[in-house]
């Protein structure tokens, strides 16, 4: 057995949340220096957590999405057994998840009760308040759940000067030109969407305010066809269409790179709230008080429809306004003072 005591912390499934659980590694370091922290983690996931400086180890979970698996997850605990963990923080709040720690034989599990987890978590925290912004809500694991919640720091994410040379260099980002980050994208369902030809407007309006300036449109594969047309409807030679051509270490170092982050509520707008770049958020059918940016300069843009949020994937009343009546125009008297054109 490996002889120095252990920390694991098992990661949510979604970029944004695995961001904005990193407060929590924060005050888990803060509270013992000496002891490392691993994090099992999708490997979609994995690179967010490798961008923090607390994390000491990443390990990719070999599970498939939504199967319970138990045998594997039997035999996978009994591995983790050896690497000498003292506590477990179990993020997801899932039962199958809860199961891993019970396996590893860890002293310490922690968690939200979740589905019902008695047993498998012996440090059992209970959300039964109105929801709670996500920072504080994974921030208050690290401390007795009987108590009021502390004060919380905020995400905070790290990229590394080669690793921002390298991938400009891969990309055709021109390191001496000002950058803005579009992210187009959002997992969780079209109604976040911003629309594609407002994205175009407002790069049309940043290249003519600033000829040298570079847009670059980052998203996974599934954002391409949104990004083309965000290309298509600007016209311009300044936009880059990076959308499932960058692995998430690369769109982290390059949002580092950035001076402005224009994105919907979206895994990547957190990844830039956490490396402090300024950002100008978008929301249409999420609530901007639930998962707000922390940068030192930031700007959540929402209309605060009748309708909204809904918090639905789709517009339930079939017109989107919250993002479709959001104009161009809006979001670059948001923008022009943060890029100072």
């Amino acid at each position: 057995m490996n002889g120095a005591a252990r920390t694991l912390v098992i990661s949510p499934n979604w970029i944004g949340d695995a961001v904005m659980a990193q407060p929590l590694l924060q005050q888990l370091k803060s509270r013992h220096p000496g002891r490392p922290i691993d994090v099992l983690s999708p490997p979609s996931v994995a690179p967010v957590w490798r961008a923090m400086a607390e994390v000491d180890g990443v390990f990719d979970t070999p599970f498939r999405h939504g199967a319970l698996q138990l045998k594997e997850r039997w035999r996978f605990g009994r591995q983790l057994r050896a690497r000498g963990y003292v506590d477990a923080y179990v993020l997801p709040n899932t039962l199958k998840y809860a199961l891993i720690p019970w396996f590893a034989a860890i002293a310490r599990r922690v968690g939200y009760k979740g589905e019902m987890r008695y047993g498998l978590l012996n440090v059992m925290h209970h959300d039964d308040m109105p929801p709670r912004a996500m920072v504080p809500f994974y921030a208050a694991l690290a401390q007795d759940p009987a108590l009021p919640l502390a004060a919380v720091p905020r995400p905070r994410l790290r990229a590394g000067s080669d690793q921002i040379a390298a991938v400009c260099a891969n990309t055709g980002i021109a390191p001496d030109r000002p950058l803005v980050v579009f992210a187009p994208g959002a997992e969780f369902g079209a109604a976040k969407r911003w629309p594609a030809a407002h994205f175009a407007e407002l790069a049309k309006a940043i290249i003519a305010a600033d000829p040298r300036a570079q847009v670059a449109l980052l998203g996974s594969p599934k954002d391409r066809q949104a990004c083309d047309e965000v290309i298509a409807g600007s016209g311009s030679a300044g936009v880059f269409n990076l959308a499932g051509a960058t692995k998430l270490d690369e769109a982290i170092a390059l949002i580092a790179r950035a001076d402005a982050v224009v994105a919907n509520d979206s895994g990547l707008l957190h990844i830039a709230s956490a490396l402090n770049r300024p950002v100008v958020a978008l929301y249409g059918p999420t609530d901007p008080d639930h998962a707000p940016p922390f940068s030192d300069v930031a700007r959540s843009v929402s209309l605060r429809l009748a309708c909204s949020p809904c918090r639905q994937r789709e517009c339930p009343l079939g017109h989107h306004d919250c993002m479709n009546k959001m104009s161009a125009q809006l979001v670059w008297t948001e923008l022009r003072p943060i890029i100072g054109v």
